[in-house]
């Protein structure tokens, strides 16, 4: 009986003991196993093929020959970050959710893309843009104004 608790203590981790399609050499915290690029780069081959979507990492080995468009495409992506081709070819809902049934876990963060910073316009106060929304549309009525006197002149005197 002794035997059997210290079976169950080695295997408490919150991943499973038996799980083939994680590997020992990535990184885990908490529930999420963390896989550098050069772990992923790797798998590549028909006989192991690992992808990048939105920084979650997939093992899809065993979905290549039902993919419907091809093995091919999925084998061209492998190993790397294939979020682009992903969005660009607008996978249905059940295909995302069928993507869920090979995650094996994250991008590592020091290999994520930085997000480039949104373009912000900054404004010192809140009165240097308050002009604005009242001056342009002034000028605007009176050209408008202008340009309309001048064609109802232009109709009278002819």
């Amino acid at each position: 009986m002794g035997e059997e608790i210290n079976d169950n203590l080695i295997n408490t981790e919150k991943r499973p003991a038996n799980n083939a399609n994680v590997e020992e050499n990535g990184e885990t915290d908490g529930c999420v196993k963390y896989y550098t690029l050069e772990e992923i780069r790797v798998h590549n081959m028909n006989s192991d093929t690992w992808l990048i979507i939105h920084d979650k990492v997939y093992d899809i080995t065993s979905f290549l020959e039902e993919h419907p468009g091809g093995e091919e495409v999925l084998l061209e992506q492998g190993g790397a970050d294939a979020t682009e081709s992903f969005e660009d070819v607008g996978h249905s809902t059940d295909a995302r959710e069928m993507l869920q049934q090979y995650y094996i876990g994250e991008l590592h963060m020091d290999d994520r893309k930085k997000e480039k910073p949104k373009d912000v316009e900054v404004t010192n106060s809140g009165e240097s843009s308050s002009w604005t929304t009242w001056l342009i549309p002034a000028i605007v009525a009176t050209v408008v104004g202008i340009v309309y006197r001048f064609y109802t002149f232009e109709h009278k005197s002819s």
